[in-house]
């Protein structure tokens, strides 16, 4: 985190505040940040998840908030494309709902040329269906504003999984710009903000349906009197209990530390560690020159990811060995082993600085001696 997000959290932690003034606050900065109609700070990208498929199933119904997770009584499906499962939609499942795959991956399974196709989900619509999970990235297929479209037919809503997808930082307005009803962002990554902490944007009444269902209720309706431009309680006869949510509470210094580094990433105060980043890269490079791998930077061009630096050795097995002696030495060191049965281990600079970057080299050389 910047010196500045830090400053803010402390700075937090001195003051008392209704947590839901807050994160109405905190709503309408999310929703200028985004080009949406309102924002919640959450526990992290998943959390938001579980929330906005619990706004979904429940809308402002003091009933549904009630019964979930259980749904016998109300549209409790999403569709999602077979492709986009992963284990993050646990998150979603967590909330009650139930997730229906669509489509088929032909190509990964070398058996065409045709993934999910947007005809696919509209004939899994049924009496049963609540809304849409789509899990972004930017080859993410069928495309997002079609899918947004044929739902929108429907009277479906779209949740958007996008919690790695930034940067760049376009991407805070152009997935809201698809149409989608709720985006999950991670505050943390990228961000810079608090790890615990997460972005769930979009539809006003979806977010209020999230807050709702996250908040402290202990409170008597005479005197529970929420922002209105968070919480219409006018739509309300009563008041509901603590939801289902109730354990994603994101506490003050979180919330107000999650919109400093909020600020900080979108006015580009991080672009110039970038630069930062491949002279480090760099330098573990230069360092490994007489070890047995190869070393390649991946760079993106953007003026805003960070390089990765990619290490191949001669096969999975060494990867593996190098990868679980590193992680068993001390300091304890965590590579990237996204593809380490390939053989290759990555290197992400945004913890790093010259001396840990030496303290890799060192302890990877040491591992072929």
């Amino acid at each position: 985190m910047h010196q500045e997000t830090l400053a803010a959290f402390t700075e937090a932690a001195r003051a008392s505040v209704p947590l839901e003034q807050l994160q109405a606050s905190a709503s309408r900065i999310i929703a200028e940040a985004t080009d949406t109609e309102a924002g919640l700070v959450t526990a992290g990208a998943a959390s938001a998840l579980t929330l906005g498929a619990a706004a979904i199933l429940a809308g402002y119904s003091l009933k549904r908030m009630e019964t979930l997770p259980h749904c016998q009584d109300f549209p409790d499906q999403f569709v999602i494309a077979r492709q986009q499962r992963n284990g993050y939609d646990h998150a979603i499942r967590a909330s009650g709902a139930r997730l229906v795959e669509v489509g088929f991956d032909e190509i990964r399974a070398n058996a065409g040329v045709r993934q999910t196709e947007t005809w696919e989900y509209e004939a899994a619509f049924n009496a049963h269906t609540a809304g849409i999970v789509y899990v972004y990235s930017s080859k993410s297929e069928p495309d997002l504003r079609e899918v947004v479209k044929i739902a929108h037919q429907y009277h479906l809503p779209v949740l958007v999984d996008a919690a790695g997808e930034l940067p760049p930082k376009s991407n805070l307005k152009s997935i809201a710009a698809t149409g989608a009803d709720l985006i999950a962002f991670s505050g943390g990554k990228a961000i810079r903000g608090p790890q615990s902490t997460g972005i769930l944007c979009g539809n006003k009444d979806l977010i209020a349906s999230a807050a709702l269902q996250m908040l402290d209720m202990d409170d008597h309706l005479e005197l529970w009197d929420p922002p209105s431009d968070l919480i219409d309680r006018t739509k309300f006869a009563g008041i509901p209990r603590h939801g289902i949510g109730r354990g994603f509470k994101v506490p003050k210094e979180e919330i107000i530390a999650l919109l400093v580094a909020l600020r900080l990433f979108i006015s580009g105060a991080y672009d110039a560690s970038v630069l930062t980043a491949r002279s480090i890269l760099e330098k573990i490079v230069q360092g490994l020159q007489g070890c047995p791998v190869q070393c390649t930077i991946r760079d993106k061009g953007d003026n805003e990811s960070l390089p990765l630096l990619e290490i191949k050795t001669t096969d999975g097995e060494t990867a593996m060995r190098v990868c679980r002696d590193l992680r068993c030495g001390n300091p304890p060191i965590y590579l990237g082993h996204g593809a380490v049965k390939e053989g290759k281990l990555l290197v992400n600079p945004l913890h790093l600085d010259q001396k840990t970057a030496e303290t890799i080299v060192t302890r990877i050389h040491q591992n072929f001696n």
